[in-house]
């Protein structure tokens, strides 16, 4: 029999750690600004990172080893250190970008443990905020080469939309590792010359001393090129390239493949049934998306599938609308005023912490559909008497085409009063706030969203009016939504 007492255990290692009189070791943090004492002792036996550390560190006068981890915040380091003593962890309450930054520097730290649980709960709890922060999760999980189960998460996305990384204006600062792993993937949905135009560009974006004509290059050229990508020319399927692309695409830089391998390629052009020596590697699989079954129940009580395509085209900016059969996001929704009430304390309750969100509004006796989208998270924590302007450049607010309105209406942020966020003595008078001064205001919920000022010495927060009279309005209903990258 074995009997277990580990509450007791941690409860004392706890009050160890809160116990000022003993300690040997300060750990700085937060530019120096935040400091803990810890023991040695405990440090090293729970942390192969510590015990490395603390053999580098001599002890000052007072027999004191410190270290310094500048850019680690206070609150991390103290749930770090509450699990290093008790194994406790606490994350009630936290934001889910906490939750990500915590497992980075349990990783850091070496606490294999800790860090495995953090991946685990972010992927299968946390997946809607690891799509809407996609591009941030992507680098940086493979920047550090040690989350196996991210990896594989990322990529199952990337491979059914690979512009996500691919057409993105940093695709060439990617790391080797992240790139091998997406062109070994055999269900990676890109055609096969387009996969080796991005290795080649790639490639040679990491070498900028290559000239810029290719009939410039050396031989010496071409063997650099070589080397830099001898890690992502054995997953391409050259034989699944056409004649034409092979020609066009993979003769010019031909050097960089192995003899034997270019022979193989040009004898597959002409005699395809004829055996060769080198490696065929499989067709890359075409997913078939199953189509989702239908419900009774839309997904929204105000807005269409082609408003949503509408709206997710303005997102990314495009020139022309996405068809309702090809929306890239998924709108999930949040609140819905005739199911959660249109007090305005219960949006800040409910949107808290949200980013990429859509707000949506049906105007009462009018077939008008009106709305704004805000990039940033709405915040609910300040507790200055003041609410605070935030700034971005991609927030917008909008009039639906629907019924006997002929044309929807566009109107993007054009100062730095775009959002605001509303101090907790005012979020029970204020609901979403879109832009400065005089605007559309909904007697409902105090949804504002301000397409024009009063005064000549105001500038209008956002481009053009979405609706011809101004002032209090009243609505029918309202929605909002989380966009989601699919």
């Amino acid at each position: 029999m074995s009997l277990k007492f580990f509450e007791k255990l941690s409860q004392n290692f706890i009050e160890l750690l809160n116990d000022k009189d003993d300690y040997n070791v300060i750990i700085e943090v937060e530019n120096k600004e935040k400091s803990f004492t810890a023991h040695s002792n405990v440090l090293k036996y729970r942390s192969s990172y510590f015990r490395k550390e603390l053999e580098n560190i001599q002890p000052n006068e007072k027999n004191i080893k410190i270290i310094t981890k500048p850019s680690i915040s206070s609150k991390i380091f103290d749930v770090i250190l509450k699990y290093v003593y008790g194994g406790i962890v606490n994350l009630k309450k936290v934001e889910t970008r906490f939750i990500f930054d915590l497992m980075l520097i349990a990783n850091e730290f070496e606490l294999e443990e800790l860090s495995n649980k953090l991946e685990t709960i972010l992927i299968k709890d946390k997946a809607s905020w690891l799509k809407t922060h996609f591009s941030l999760v992507y680098r940086t999980i493979f920047a550090k080469e040690n989350f196996k189960n991210f990896e594989n998460f990322c990529n199952d996305i990337v491979v059914k939309y690979p512009n996500l990384i691919f057409d993105s204006s940093d695709f060439t600062s990617l790391p080797e590792s992240s790139l091998v792993s997406l062109i070994k993937r055999d269900d990676l949905q890109m055609k096969e010359f387009e996969i080796w135009d991005y290795v080649i560009k790639w490639g040679i974006t990491q070498n900028p001393t290559l000239p810029t004509n290719l009939g410039d290059w050396t031989e010496e050229n071409f063997l650099t090129l070589k080397t830099t990508l001898q890690h992502c020319l054995p997953h391409i399927r050259y034989f699944n390239i056409t004649n034409i692309e092979i020609y066009d695409k993979v003769r010019p830089y031909r050097k960089i493949l192995d003899k034997q391998l270019w022979q193989d390629i040009k004898q597959h052009l002409t005699v395809p049934d004829r055996p060769i020596k080198s490696i065929i590697l499989p067709a890359r699989s075409v997913l078939v998306t199953d189509l989702p079954s239908r419900t009774t129940e839309p997904f929204s009580t105000i807005i269409s599938e082609d408003h949503a395509a509408e709206i997710s085209s303005w997102i990314d900016r495009k020139t022309t609308t996405y068809s309702a059969t090809n929306i890239p996001y998924k709108f999930e929704l949040i609140l819905r005023g005739t199911r959660d009430g249109f007090n305005p304390q219960t949006f800040w309750n409910i949107c808290h912490g949200h980013a990429f969100t859509i707000v949506v509004a049906k105007v009462k006796g009018t077939d008008e559909i009106i709305g704004g989208y805000n990039p940033l998270a709405w915040d609910n924590t300040l507790d200055a008497n003041s609410n605070i302007w935030m700034e971005t450049k991609d927030s917008f607010i909008f009039s639906l085409k629907n019924g006997n309105i002929k044309n929807s209406i566009l109107s993007r942020v054009r100062t730095t009063y775009a959002i605001l966020n509303v101090c907790k003595k005012n979020q029970k008078f204020y609901g979403p706030y879109f832009g400065y001064g005089f605007g559309l205001y909904s007697a409902e919920f105090n949804f504002n969203l301000t397409s024009h000022c009063r005064g000549d010495n105001f500038i209008d927060s956002y481009e053009k009016r979405i609706k011809t009279s101004l002032d209090r309005f009243s609505i029918d209903n309202y929605e909002v939504f989380k966009v989601i990258r699919k």
